[in-house]
């Protein structure tokens, strides 16, 4: 069966976007990305403090609610329907909800195949990159590394501590098919 779907997860700064660019350099059809970042900047400001929106604590740490939740069921069933349309997809996603959120990918996805990439980063490396870039809550890779990986079941894993990204590429392009 032809992977339609490459779904990404990990922590924040673990990694996946440089991966997704590099995965779409390496494969030799052309692949869609999509993240969970551009997600967020679309969401207008106000869904960013609102309880019922997602909020980003001084820890580090995501509550996302109901507001937020309905936008992003909306947002992946999009993505569902972009590879059902014959788009090949790779989805760059932090999976706060653990299984949960794998859960619900595969109820958009359907009959679509998927291959599930798992991407790790040490939380102290991870660390390093979220200061660096400056875009994001200082805590959050720490308190996501292992979290968004609770109960999950993965096709592959790549280690972006010591790995670059177009090796970790390589790495998900030999599975797929």
């Amino acid at each position: 069966m032809t992977t339609q779907v490459i779904v990404l997860n990990g922590g924040s700064s673990a990694g996946k976007s440089g991966i997704v660019r590099c995965l779409q350099a390496v494969l030799k059809d052309p692949w869609l990305a999509v993240g969970v970042d551009s997600l967020l900047e679309a969401m207008p400001v106000s869904m960013r403090t609102s309880d019922a929106g997602i909020e980003f604590a001084a820890d580090g740490r995501v509550n996302v609610g109901p507001a937020f939740r309905e936008r992003q069921l909306a947002w992946m069933e999009g993505v569902a329907a972009m590879a059902r349309a014959g788009a090949r997809v790779v989805v760059d996603d932090v999976f706060l909800g653990g299984v949960a959120s794998q859960q619900e990918w595969q109820r958009v996805f359907g009959p679509l195949e998927a291959l599930w990439g798992e991407v790790r980063c040490d939380p102290v490396v991870a660390a390093g990159r979220e200061l660096a870039r400056g875009d994001r809550v200082r805590g959050m890779a720490v308190s996501q590394a292992e979290a968004v990986h609770q109960g999950v079941r993965y096709d592959l894993e790549v280690d972006t501590t010591h790995t670059e990204p177009l090796a970790c590429a390589r790495t998900v392009a030999a599975r797929v098919q």
